[in-house]
């Protein structure tokens, strides 16, 4: 009989041991994931690929939703923006930072899938405030656009951008377009949403230099 998920906080890996016993934890779940999705893999298979107790894993994470959300937040924590540094525009620099994020989910597209609907259920929960992980790619996409200290009017254009790529990707999931179409509808958003504003700002700056 499969277990009852606990209505929990996770707990957090501390000693070098448990962070070692967290990181199988999150391979296994990575490697059965792709295979099986969200609703066909089973907690009990990824601790048995993991070498740990069934009883650790619901340690760190309580429920299939936490696991998936924990690969999702271990995929941003690795995200490294693209900067206007490097000689992009700020909606461009937007633009392809998405790309890459973009193409590592895709390569999997029952992981990909699982961790979206992981994090869906995460924010219905917590609220307006968001995940940890949406926070988290926002700040990502906050350093892409080159800004250190966000308005609110910055924090509802990088909301707007991650609501219509999240939209994209999901077309691309359900084969709805294709990967090389949901590149060039990721451009055109940022384009027309982010441009107006900052590719504008950062050219009137350097006018004034």
């Amino acid at each position: 009989m499969p277990r009852i998920a606990e209505n929990r906080a996770p707990a957090e890996p501390v000693s070098a041991d448990q962070k070692e016993r967290y990181q199988r934890i999150l391979r296994a779940a990575a490697r059965l994931g792709t295979q099986h999705g969200h609703e066909r893999m089973q907690m009990t298979d990824v601790a048995k690929e993991a070498g740990v107790a069934i009883a650790t894993l619901y340690r760190y994470f309580p429920s299939k939703n936490d696991l998936f959300l924990g690969l999702l937040r271990s995929q941003v924590n690795t995200l490294v923006p693209v900067t206007v540094d490097a000689g992009a525009l700020p909606s461009q620099a937007v633009a392809e930072t998405l790309l890459i994020a973009s193409r590592r989910l895709l390569e999997r597209p029952l992981l990909a899938t699982a961790m979206l609907q992981a994090n869906n259920a995460a924010q219905l929960k917590i609220g307006p405030e968001g995940s940890d992980v949406t926070n988290s790619f926002h700040v990502v996409l906050f350093r892409a656009l080159g800004i250190t200290d966000a308005t609110a009017q910055d924090e509802r254009m990088v909301r707007l951008v991650e609501q219509a790529w999240y939209g994209v990707l999901i077309s691309v999931l359900n084969s709805v377009i294709t990967a090389e179409e949901s590149e060039d509808d990721i451009r055109l958003t940022c384009e027309l949403l982010l441009g107006p504003t900052y590719d504008r700002s950062r050219g009137d700056a350097e006018n004034q230099e």
